[in-house]
């Protein structure tokens, strides 16, 4: 899995990019192919802004915009629902796996 994080008008601290790719690699559970995984942390008027592009072999790629005042209630509101998206598709896939009686 190739893990890109950058960032825009705005310095990511070490624990930062760490906290970020710790989530990212939290989201191997899910048992899914992903293949790249895309952060873009950027700082605007509104406050700061967070996209996870993560692409999924044989799926459609799953992408999590999130914007916040603060940098770390942004990415983890972003981790929060980027593992909430995983995990239904993963649900969906087992699912339709599964064959009827």
């Amino acid at each position: 899995m190739n893990v890109q994080v950058r960032a825009k008008d705005i310095t990511l601290h070490d624990n930062t990019r760490a906290h970020i790719e710790s989530a990212i690699d939290a989201f191997s559970k899910y048992a899914l192919d992903i293949t790249t995984v895309n952060v873009n942390v950027k700082a605007g008027k509104k406050g700061v802004s967070i996209e996870f592009d993560i692409h999924i072999a044989h799926a459609e790629p799953v992408i999590i915009n999130q914007t916040d005042d603060n940098l770390d209630a942004a990415i983890d509101l972003a981790i929060d629902r980027a593992s909430k998206a995983l995990r239904r598709l993963h649900t969906k896939v087992v699912d339709h796996k599964n064959t009827s009686v």
